[in-house]
């Protein structure tokens, strides 16, 4: 049987280099792409001598090109941690528009089917909690964070008018806060901020009274419903996360009862502007539709994600 194909754009990140590990396994031949602005070569290093791994280092906001046939295209592709995206506002903009824009434009062309990386963010700082998919969302659309809050909200309308007026096949996974292994150091998000902070003895930064709530996903828990949505038959947005829910006080003293020995203690800074006061997947159309629901408990991928951390500050 002739080997499956897929493009998966971002895959020096973090998301994308777990994503081709999944589809590497699986038998597929690869086609990753990224232009290393937030990509580390480092997480694909151990594919690149793969014959079923091929690397482009390329710019999706540019004309993009893969030879021959093509069934898949997974588009992740796109700085996603707020220290990123205020500082390259632009770029997450051209990404999430021009980017999808060609992409959709290859999966016309090659008759694949592509899911996109959306996010939780399209709801903004919801007024519903949890989020259903059907929940319109509360976004700042001028705010420091609406760069890639409708980056992603544009891109989600760009998937469905292919999906409508070219029938493109189309899936989209609205991917809520999702952790583990190449996370990088510096995301500016909060696990790796915890983690690294209380590793290397420095204060637990915690923004606002940290009553703020999060729900976070273990990375092979959300590659799994990834892999699951593509192969579906459902064209409309999935929430995949984990939905329980803790606040960011109890998420960093999680933390500091794990690194034995720091010497970190938790300290309070202002809150950052339109930043959301809870976050919750609604996942019942992942457990109806997929028979999705996350695997991985908080204390087993905590651990997992505090040696890899532990091991890369060492180094």
């Amino acid at each position: 049987m002739e080997q499956k194909k897929i493009l998966i754009t971002g895959v020096a990140g973090f998301l994308g280099s777990h994503l081709a590990d999944r589809f590497i396994k699986e038998g597929y031949i690869v086609y990753g792409m990224d232009n290393l602005i937030t990509g580390d070569m480092a997480n694909i290093a151990h594919l690149m001598p793969l014959k079923d791994f091929i690397f482009y280092h390329h710019d999706v906001s540019k004309y993009v090109h893969i030879p021959g046939d093509l069934d898949y295209i997974l588009h992740f592709a796109s700085p996603a941690s707020p220290i990123d995206y205020l500082k390259m506002p632009i770029q997450t903009m051209k990404v999430g528009s021009l980017g999808t824009l060609h992409l959709l434009g290859l999966a016309k062309a090659k008759k694949a089917r592509m899911l996109i990386a959306s996010t939780s963010e399209v709801y903004g700082d919801p007024l519903v909690n949890p989020q259903p998919e059907e929940y319109w969302g509360n976004v700042n659309p001028i705010g420091p964070r609406g760069v890639y809050d409708e980056a992603k909200r544009f891109m989600e309308a760009l998937t469905m008018a292919y999906h409508t007026f070219h029938k493109v096949e189309t899936r989209i996974v609205r991917i809520f806060n999702t952790y583990g292994p190449r996370m990088r150091v510096n995301d500016g998000r909060a696990l790796p901020a915890f983690f690294s902070q209380a590793i290397e003895n420095k204060d637990i930064t915690v923004f606002g009274d940290g009553n703020q709530t999060r729900s976070f996903c273990y990375v092979d828990d959300l590659v799994e419903g990834i892999y699951m949505l593509l192969h579906s038959d459902y064209a409309y947005p999935v929430n995949i996360g984990n939905p329980e829910e803790i606040t960011i006080l109890q998420a960093a003293e999680e933390v500091l009862d794990m690194v034995k020995g720091t010497k970190s203690k938790i300290i309070h800074k202002g809150l950052p502007q339109d930043d959301p006061k809870v976050r919750r997947p609604n996942i019942t159309k992942a457990k109806e539709i997929l028979g999705w629901e996350p695997k991985f408990s908080r204390s087993e991928g905590f651990k997992i994600t505090y040696e890899y951390f532990l091991k890369t500050l060492k180094k």
